[in-house]
């Protein structure tokens, strides 16, 4: 008997044990997916975000005071016009004789003049994206809080803070619904009539009003003055409680809830907004519109909707690269302890992060995200929180394809839809061009015009790096319609760089002038130039994207030919003194120079003017440009790094630039030192969202590339991720791809073909698989969404250029069929 006793103690120690390093680490498929604190946020930074595209939160899960900050997306200062009425053509024109003969200070001089920093009184000038308001719980809670917990889930985009006072345990929810156009609160207590609070709206706008229908708490309110510019944005804000026992009554100022067992809070927001020329909507009526809908439901059937919503688009893609013991601790200690190493999962985690923000900010039929997505807390929030368009924005949507979220991709094709139309204004004013353009700079008015004066803001490329977002959009998803419905956009970018383009005096090459590498300069204070390098690639792509869409639709082949003569009179790209990829028409690159901005890398990424196998030293010129200026540097610009390292195939330098953005960001808001706030949030610093975005697809790119005219499987796997498994990726050609693999070696790999056509697969085999069950590859491709343009060659100022990359390919091609599916490794 006694034997038998001791025998089973010890087998429920063993078994203890074994649940203990289970749970320790194999953590399950739901609890993969959360961001965790064990206590409540104590400013901005710390606080979690959620949104369903159009209106936005962020959740602050105070134990006596809680907090939702509140956004809704067309809530902006000013109101509708452009910016770009003014003539500047004759100043254009001085300024390209200028540069032409050499003057260069003198042009920026010019530029500085003529485009000042402050605009004109009653101007749009790049207007504010601002917040709603702000709601209050304060709970009426006596005695010790003890077992703290705020989680966002997002694998279900669910909000949850949990606590026990007293005797009694109290849970409170969030979310964010798309389907109904609602923010819900629901808090319960494992005890009847415990819930005991009030509740209080108001907004941080100087023009507001405040009061009460029954139970019904609205703010009505106007958008902010900006530069002059009157805020002309009408919102209401509506807020409905509901009670389960106890009572609710409105008092004074707020709604008192006692003694409930149950309380849901829904949430609306309306405004006038119509489009960026029409704001002859009522707010107050769409507020209670979708307030009057939702209350007709309840909070677990608008839950279920809502999560199930949600997850037809995030469950498309999983990443797991492996779990240990670090996944026990709270997400900010993670982040803290991020470089010492064996967290992996953080890592799969800040990827999810970026898709889940993504599917949040940015859902079809809303405005696309801005540089804070949607989620803002200031009258005046930094770079106005709107549409910086020369690296910013584009980043925001580079997940949108890889990670098989295309459908966020829509608001930006709205937006260049009305691009299209008010950039004509400022393509003839400044230019005497046709077709459309834009700068720097565009907020819901969608001005296009000169934004930030005659230095930052002379750049007439915006239209070239967006319209790109058309083009890729189709070779991902080889949509026939798509094309023909939003030829009419790349067509008129195209013709505006038809018009604009310049002969230079040296070389005889046609160039965009006056622009420059934004940003940047190349001497103190001046910056506008003629034939950046940034400029010669973006002009190629559009010109490029243009005589492929016109062959597709079987259109405008007379203007086809003028495209291609123009496109043939194009610079080469040229490699400098330094062995770098020279940045400017001259060569005027510094070994020191640590900016910020690396735009002539765009030919690396996110085009694909750049390859190891087709321009060798490009590519190693590419390479020493971006050893030069370093890995630290403002988050944004640390994850644009992200993917340049993954295009020039070196995973564990890809790696390094993750670890150094997943560290701790001070809260100060200041520098250019990058990293990750608490909430996983992006600092520039401060906030911006774009770094979560580039880093969410440089995860992506790490593991698939499909743009040197094949599909490149782990193209830059990194030491640290020897074993792991991804599925889901959206490849160009409309290729869904599943991948395992274990020290480094291929152990699965699983194509999807929603199109059929070719799909041509790169692989360095000697590392990464003996063999696929598939041919060799022969020829060209003959999927025509892998064609890749001609580069023209480059030149070179130091002689040949060694290629230092050896690495050995294989490439395969597997032909398929439409919705079929392929396993090339079991």
């Amino acid at each position: 008997m006694m034997q038998t006793t001791f025998l089973q103690k010890r087998a429920y120690i063993l078994l203890l044990l074994v649940v203990f390093i289970y749970s320790a680490v194999n953590a399950t498929g739901s609890d993969s997916y959360k961001l965790w604190y064990d206590k409540p946020a104590a400013h901005w930074n710390e606080a979690l975000p959620i949104g369903n595209g159009r209106l936005g939160a962020m959740l602050f899960g105070g134990v006596k005071q809680d907090h939702l900050q509140l956004n809704e997306e067309t809530i902006w200062s000013g109101g509708p016009g452009n910016n770009s009425s003014k003539d500047l053509y004759s100043t254009m024109q001085e300024i390209r004789r200028l540069l032409f003969a050499g003057k260069y200070k003198e042009a920026q001089d010019l530029s500085n003049k003529e485009m000042p920093r402050e605009p004109e009184a009653n101007n749009n000038y790049g207007m504010s994206y601002q917040p709603a308001g702000d709601l209050w719980i304060d709970f009426l809670h006596e005695g010790e809080t003890v077992a703290y917990r705020r989680e966002l889930d997002i694998a279900d985009a669910l909000s949850t803070v949990t606590y026990r006072v007293g005797e009694v345990t109290y849970k409170r929810e969030y979310l964010a619904t798309a389907h109904d156009q609602v923010i819900m609160m629901r808090v319960t207590a494992d005890r009847a009539g415990s819930i005991s609070c009030n509740l209080k709206l108001n907004t941080p706008h100087l023009i507001h009003q405040q009061h009460f229908i029954g139970n019904r708490i609205y703010v009505n309110g106007t958008s902010g003055d900006k530069q002059n510019k009157k805020g002309q944005v009408k919102f209401s804000i509506a807020v409905e409680p509901k009670v389960k026992g106890g009572t609710l009554q409105a008092e004074g100022e707020m709604l008192r809830v006692r003694q409930a067992d149950e309380l849901t809070v829904y949430i609306a927001i309306g405004t006038n907004f119509n489009n960026y020329h029409d704001l002859g909507g009522d707010a107050r009526e769409r507020a209670d519109d979708y307030l009057n809908t939702a209350l007709k439901k309840s909070y677990r059937k608008i839950k279920s909707k809502h999560v199930e919503d949600y997850r037809r688009y995030f469950d498309r893609v999983s990443l797991d690269l492996g779990q240990t013991v670090a996944m026990n601790k709270a997400t900010d200690q993670r982040v803290a302890d991020f470089h010492l190493g064996n967290d992996p999962q953080l890592v799969s985690l800040y990827f999810q992060f970026g898709r889940y923000l993504l599917i949040s900010s940015s859902r079809p039929s809303t405005q696309p995200a801005n540089l804070q997505g949607i989620w803002n807390d200031k009258l005046s929030p930094p770079w106005s929180s709107k549409y910086t368009v020369n690296i910013n924005t584009e980043m925001n949507y580079w997940p949108a394809e890889v990670t098989n979220l295309s459908e966020m991709h829509e608001p930006l094709f709205a937006m260049l839809e009305d691009l299209s139309v008010t950039g004509k204004e400022s393509a003839w004013n400044y230019y005497r061009a046709r077709g459309w353009n834009m700068h720097h700079n565009t907020d819901i008015w969608r001005v296009t015009g000169i934004i930030d004066g005659g230095f930052y803001g002379m750049w007439p490329m915006g239209g070239a790096w967006l319209s790109q977002h058309i083009w890729q959009h189709y070779l991902f998803n080889g949509d026939n319609a798509f094309l023909a419905k939003y030829y009419p956009i790349l067509k008129g970018v195209t013709q505006f760089y038809v018009d604009v383009l310049q002969e230079e005096p040296k070389h005889k090459w046609l160039v965009v002038a006056p622009s420059m590498s934004p940003e940047n300069s190349y001497q103190s204070g001046v910056g506008i130039s003629a034939g950046t390098t940034m400029d010669n690639q973006l002009v190629f792509d559009v010109f490029s994207n243009f005589l492929e869409a016109a062959h597709v639709l079987q259109v405008d082949e007379d203007f086809m030919d003028t495209v291609a003569s123009k496109l043939k009179r194009l610079p080469p790209m040229q490699i400098g003194k330094l062995g770098q990829l020279q940045e400017w028409m001259e060569d005027w690159d510094r070994a020191d120079d640590r900016h910020r901005h690396i735009s002539h890398l765009y030919g690396l990424y996110p085009a694909a003017q750049i390859s190891p196998i087709r321009h060798p030293t490009l590519f190693e010129a590419a390479k020493k440009s971006l050893v030069f200026r370093g890995d630290k540097s403002t988050g944004w610009s640390m994850g644009w790094k992200v993917n340049w390292w993954a295009r020039l195939l070196d995973g564990n330098r890809a790696y390094k630039l993750i670890a150094d953005q997943l560290s701790p960001a001070a809260n100060d808001g200041n520098g250019e030192a990058g990293g990750t706030y608490a909430n996983l949030l992006d600092a520039h610093p401060p906030f911006q969202i774009d770094g979560n975005f580039g880093c969410t697809a440089g995860i992506a790119e790490m593991l698939i590339q499909s743009h040197d005219g094949c599909l490149h499987i782990l193209p830059a796997l990194p030491d640290q991720w020897q074993n792991g498994e991804v599925k889901g990726l959206k490849a160009r050609g409309g290729f869904i791809v599943d991948i395992a693999w274990k020290d480094g070696k291929l152990q699965k790999l699983k194509v999807h073909s929603r199109l059929g056509g070719n799909c041509r697969i790169r692989i360095a085999s000697a590392k990464m698989v003996d063999k696929l069950a598939v041919e060799k590859a022969i020829g060209e491709n003959s999927n025509l969404l892998y064609k890749v343009p001609e580069i023209k060659e480059p030149i070179s100022h130091i002689g040949q250029l060694a290629a230092n990359y050896t690495e050995e390919f294989e490439e395969y091609d597997l032909p398929t069929k439409k919705g079929k599916t392929y396993f090339l490794l079991k």
